[in-house]
């Protein structure tokens, strides 16, 4: 049950005065507090669900590798020579990787007992996260997928066992705000098209547009433009603004929000704005912010800047 459900509940149980008494100074203010520390309590529970998303075995701190398939064969395992590096406990020989075009095989070498889906992996083509759901291959802590990005194939190579992740120490955030909780309407497209979304890796992706944002902070109007993820119920927004030059992630911040209601709009919810895996690892590839949505202000909201890239 929630604070306000239990407050009402227990409101109701009590027999009321005979006559409404005078609420003093003190509790007047604390009233008008209220709205803040709901804001506040909503924002630490979401942090806490991010952190455990962060910090999971399977989380973004635990990303070590990233290496891009070239056609035919790569070496992987954990010897220093390796085409396709893999952290110990991972044999210095570990297996052979194979790219035939859009094709990637991997057989294990003799006596290495990788898993798939937790059953034993004896060779063969794995699906890639183009569609989602990749093939995860797993031994010991380390696990590995293969991943696609335009024309390219990539091993993506996580352990458990990083050191990111067994030395983190959290995220520094602003204070949570009622002021940085502003509603927007979302001003849908004329006609259906796709925003170019650059990414850390130079590339340029073609996401599909589901309008504009437009809100006001401060009595000035601003706009940004949300992503349409394909079976989401949310709205992905990747975002830039002036606190990236000395307080927040220099190459801007991710923010989730609901689909509009019936009137058009959404609540922006910046006490939720978040650090996109690049702030962690050098070995993830972030979307950039589009053109058009670095905004022109200091949005003092969410995570502040963490990690060394």
């Amino acid at each position: 049950m929630s604070t306000l459900a239990l407050v009402l509940s227990l409101a109701l149980q009590a027999a009321p005065p005979a006559k409404p008494l005078p609420k003093p100074a003190a509790a007047k203010a604390e009233q008008k507090k209220a709205p803040t520390e709901d804001v506040a309590a909503a924002a630490q529970a979401w942090q806490a669900e991010r952190l455990q998303r962060l910090t999971s075995p399977d989380g973004w701190l635990t990303l070590v590798g990233l290496t891009w398939l070239k056609e035919g064969e790569q070496k992987a395992g954990s010897a220093p020579d390796s085409e396709v590096p893999l952290p110990a406990p991972v044999p210095a020989q570990a297996g052979t990787f194979t790219r035939q075009g859009d094709t990637v095989r991997f057989q294990p070498a003799a006596g290495v007992a990788f898993t798939l889906e937790g059953k034993p992996f004896t060779g063969g083509a794995l699906k890639t996260d183009e569609k989602g759901a990749p093939d995860v291959l797993r031994l010991g802590s380390v696990s590995f997928q293969v991943i696609r990005r335009a024309d390219r194939l990539g091993v993506r190579v996580k352990d458990a066992e990083a050191a990111a992740r067994k030395q983190f120490h959290g995220i520094p955030l602003y204070p949570a705000s009622a002021a940085w909780k502003v509603e927007a309407r979302l001003v849908p497209d004329e006609k259906p098209r796709m925003l170019s979304v650059p990414t850390v890796l130079g590339t340029v992706e073609e996401m599909k547009s589901a309008g504009t944002l437009v809100f006001t902070v401060a009595g000035k109007e601003y706009r940004l433009m949300p992503v349409a993820e394909e079976g989401s119920d949310e709205l992905f927004i990747i975002f830039g603004d002036e606190t990236n030059r000395d307080a927040t992630y220099g190459a801007g911040r991710f923010l989730e929000a609901p689909l509009p209601d019936k009137d058009g709009r959404v609540v922006l919810d910046f006490n939720r704005a978040y650090n996109p895996p690049c702030a962690f690892t050098r070995f993830a590839t972030c979307p950039l912010p589009p053109r058009g949505n670095r905004l022109a202000l200091r949005v003092e909201a969410g995570e502040k800047r963490a990690g060394d890239h």
